[in-house]
């Protein structure tokens, strides 16, 4: 059967019209809407149990109103169901599956109808604006945005930003930065979520990509592309280093950025509450890159571990207290320019540690290999730190040291093949006499024997482990056997299971 179809109602349109371009939204949500409002009158006369359905023409405004029943083979509701056989009487070749269509006459709307037409309208209307500005506001995450301090609530600033508010929290706001009513404030959009009051949109001032957006829009050469920004690290506040390159050699980068006169980046400063900011020039060559990080310090020697992502950084006496810098600041952004971990020792502090980790490694080469000192030194100074790596190194290495011949590296490698051999038989049988977890030779940094050693004073799981501090950890391992820094990395590799079990 045909549904009822009224006669056209422009009022209709000219309403829907009217409403999408007052709240500036989709004409068909507003449509949406309107038939949302009429069916949940609909319902209201004719029963909420019912499937009461509302269209109303876009073309004409017209409203056809019916009731929908759902042809099945088991009712299950008999308001909103009739079987196949009840549904032939009225339309021989329908299926299961399908509906009945009964047109229902226009409704008379009444007060108590038309207040709910408009609160449903309302609704929509909000939910339509809520969603447009969510949309809008979600493409300006990673951008700068500006807007006036509207209120403080708990130390967190409400910011004004035209359409909406969003929130600058106490935590994202540079360290003794104050803010009052009417303040100005420009702020990096960090994050907008949808929430059922509306977008949420959440603001910082400390975060580094707000550094680099203020200079992206202070040097032309940047926002053209011209130079690049390889890296920001930022101690709010305080101070900051940024890593630059030009892709044209004939650019200086580090100009580009200063400015005359130091124009440019005393714009930036001055944004950033006098943060103090280092522009240090990018470069592919690792060791030249952590060179120029750690300036205004002079670097004497750089060595750098890839595997364990460490880079070991040797100064003279006087430029220590530089190269750490005040609360370690300047260390500390330079590892984060680089993403590494640095560690500052002055020459005596590297002749020192050489000096007992070449006692360490010569003791063990001695004990395993049953060698002399000599021999000992020649391995440790044609770089071998362990006794595995003489197990597996092809032997014409071996052969190819000066004072080595063939028949000496055969019964250096058989020798140390034999060690690792008893050795890794007497660590498992140890291993099930102490009760030693698996999980501990998952830790990178630690190897049988420490794992042995620290076993022997209880430490036999991940939490054991994760549970010490770093000089607990090198006190129970031995004098000389890890650095600090070392002991560090395998404490906070230990602790990664927290943080696991926590996200899941």
């Amino acid at each position: 059967m045909e549904n009822i179809v009224n006669m056209p109602r422009p009022e209709i349109l000219m309403v829907a019209d009217a409403v999408a371009r007052e709240k500036n939204i989709d004409k068909e949500d507003v449509f949406e809407a309107m038939e949302q409002a009429i069916q949940k009158a609909g319902r209201s006369k004719y029963g909420f149990d019912h499937d009461i359905r509302v269209t109303i023409s876009r073309k004409t405004g017209a409203i056809t109103l019916a009731r929908y029943r759902a042809v099945v083979d088991v009712i299950e509701n008999e308001t909103t169901e009739l079987t196949l056989e009840e549904a032939r009487r009225i339309n021989p070749d329908i299926k299961v599956g399908e509906y009945i269509i009964d047109p229902l006459p226009p409704i008379d709307f009444g007060r108590i109808a038309a207040q709910t037409a408009k609160q449903v309208i309302t609704q929509k209307v909000r939910e339509a604006e809520r969603n447009k500005q969510y949309e809008e506001y979600k493409e300006k995450i990673g951008t700068i945005i500006n807007g006036t301090v509207k209120r403080l609530e708990f130390g967190n600033v409400i910011v004004d930003i035209g359409k909406t508010e969003a929130v600058l929290n106490r935590n994202e706001i540079i360290p003794r930065e104050s803010f009052k009513n009417g303040d100005r404030v420009r702020a990096y959009v960090l994050d907008v979520r949808r929430e059922n009051k509306g977008p949420q949109i959440f603001l910082s001032r400390t975060c580094p990509e707000f550094m680099a957006k203020l200079f992206t829009s202070e040097v032309p050469e940047i926002y053209d592309g011209i130079v690049e920004i390889m890296g920001v690290a930022r101690d709010p506040g305080s101070k900051a280093k940024i890593a630059v390159r030009a892709k044209d050699s004939s650019i200086d980068p580090v100009g580009a950025c200063v400015g005359l006169r130091g124009i440019r980046v005393q714009a930036v400063v001055t944004e950033l509450q006098g943060e103090k900011i280092d522009i240090v020039p990018y470069s592919a060559d690792r060791a030249q890159y952590i060179v120029s990080a750690l300036a205004p310090a002079e670097v004497s020697k750089v060595v750098m571990d890839e595997e364990n992502n460490r880079i070991e950084v040797v100064v003279t006496d006087e430029q220590y207290s530089l190269a750490i810098g005040r609360r370690g600041q300047n260390v500390k952004l330079a590892s984060q320019l680089l993403n590494a971990d640095i560690d500052i020792l002055t020459e005596e502090q590297e002749r020192e540690r050489r000096a007992t980790e070449n006692r360490i490694r010569s003791e063990r080469f001695i004990s395993a290999l049953d060698v002399d000192e000599m021999i000992a030194h020649v391995l440790i100074s044609e770089g071998f730190s362990t006794v595995d790596e003489i197990a597996m190194v092809d032997k014409s290495e071996l052969a190819s040291i000066d004072g080595f011949d063939e028949d000496l590296a055969t019964e250096l490698q058989n020798r140390a093949i034999e060690f690792v051999q008893k050795r890794n038989r007497e660590f498992e049988e140890k291993k099930k006499t102490l009760g030693v977890d698996e999980s501990l030779q998952t830790v990178a940094g630690l190897d049988k024997d420490m794992i042995l050693t620290l076993a022997e004073k209880g430490v036999k799981t991940l939490d054991d482990l994760a549970d010490l501090a770093a000089d607990e950890l090198m006190e129970a391992l031995g004098e000389g056997v890890i650095t600090e820094a070392e002991a560090n990395r395998i404490i906070m590799a230990a602790r990664e299971h927290w943080f696991t079990d926590e996200a899941k």
